[in-house]
């Protein structure tokens, strides 16, 4: 598990992106100049994305869109020309969203952390809502991206990746749609590798969610991620039963068994107390205030509904033999 190359240590940027116009631009200026190169990889975009990119001194790859996209090729082929560009030496990559802002400071301490260790192959930190308070949708974002500092199963889009350890893994799974980061993360623990989130802001993220219609297709989104890592690897066992039970088992009984009951089987109804009261505890127990921990536990409930339509959209696929599309949440922004 060698963590640096014979000209000493060496890492480039890769950013994705599709549409992210002003929020691309301040991604790219967000990189510093100790990464020795960036690449910007483009799927599509036609809000001008490109020509900012190149105009910011990114090298660019444009995705051949005749193919399906997925984020994870999207990565693959940013490292890929990374690689080709440092010469095939290359120790680490920093992995970056285009709708986020790189946190001062992050790199170093985040280099810091893979030379103390060298077992450790991903280090991410505390992504933040850049906009927490400008809707409901964007505060649960932010609470949901406040996970314990240590050792991780996971890591999110942001993070910084130790090169040897990405090639043993075999890289990000092209064909997963949502959820490649846990994908990967999976892959390199069971090669003994480690996650690890550190202390301290990684990067500010720019949700742009206004509408619930947003939020839900970015919580099918998360259901089609459970069921595809549970379908390939048996994990989030927990996740998956959870949704069924409480997105398809305890409506379908509490109603159906209504008329035989005299109605006394929609007491079931009541178990969604149960989740609202256990995820409103695990929020304060994080040290969210009542009122954002109740907002939390509110969408908990919802959110299984959600997660189980992601399911059963990933379900029908399989079954249909059609590959799934991706699941897009947000709109265009502008080049400014």
């Amino acid at each position: 598990m060698s963590n640096a190359s014979r000209r000493g240590d060496q890492a480039a940027a890769v950013t994705i992106g599709r549409n992210e116009g002003e929020r691309l631009r301040r991604c790219l200026e967000s990189i510093p100049r100790s990464i020795g190169r960036t690449v910007y990889v483009d799927s599509g975009s036609f809000d001008g994305s490109v020509e900012l990119a190149r105009r910011r001194g990114a090298e660019v790859v444009e995705l051949d869109m005749r193919a399906p996209f997925t984020a994870a090729r999207a990565r693959n082929a940013g490292i890929a020309r990374a690689l080709e560009i440092a010469g095939g030496e290359l120790d680490f990559v920093l992995v970056l969203d285009g709708d986020c802002e790189l946190a001062s400071g992050f790199v170093e301490r985040a280099l810091s952390t893979m030379k103390a260790d060298a077992r450790v192959a991903v280090v991410c930190g505390r992504r933040r809502e850049k906009h927490r308070d400008a809707s409901t949708y964007n505060t649960l974002c932010d609470m949901e991206w406040d996970t314990p500092v240590g050792e991780a199963e996971t890591c999110g889009g942001d993070a910084l990746i130790r090169m040897s350890a990405f090639r043993e893994a075999g890289g990000y799974d092209d064909a997963v749609i949502a959820g490649e980061e846990p994908e990967l993360c999976l892959r390199l623990r069971r090669h003994g590798w480690a996650v690890r989130r550190i202390e301290g802001d990684m990067t500010f993220h720019d949700a742009a969610m206004s509408r619930f219609s947003q939020w839900w297709r970015r919580a099918v989104r998360a259901g089609h991620a459970y069921a595809e890592l549970y379908a390939r690897h048996r994990y989030w066992r927990r996740e998956v039963r959870s949704v069924l039970v409480f997105g398809l088992v305890v409506p379908a009984l509490a109603l159906t068994a209504a008329p035989a009951t005299g109605g006394l089987s929609l007491g079931l109804f009541g178990l969604y107390g149960v989740v609202f009261v256990r995820a409103r505890g695990h929020r304060r127990s994080r040290g969210d205030v009542a009122r954002d921990a109740s907002l939390y536990a509110r969408y908990c409930v919802v959110a299984k509904f959600a997660h189980l339509a992601g399911m059963a959209r990933y379900v029908a696929s399989r079954a249909l033999g059609k590959r799934p599309v991706i699941i897009e949440y947000k709109q265009a922004s502008t080049v400014g």
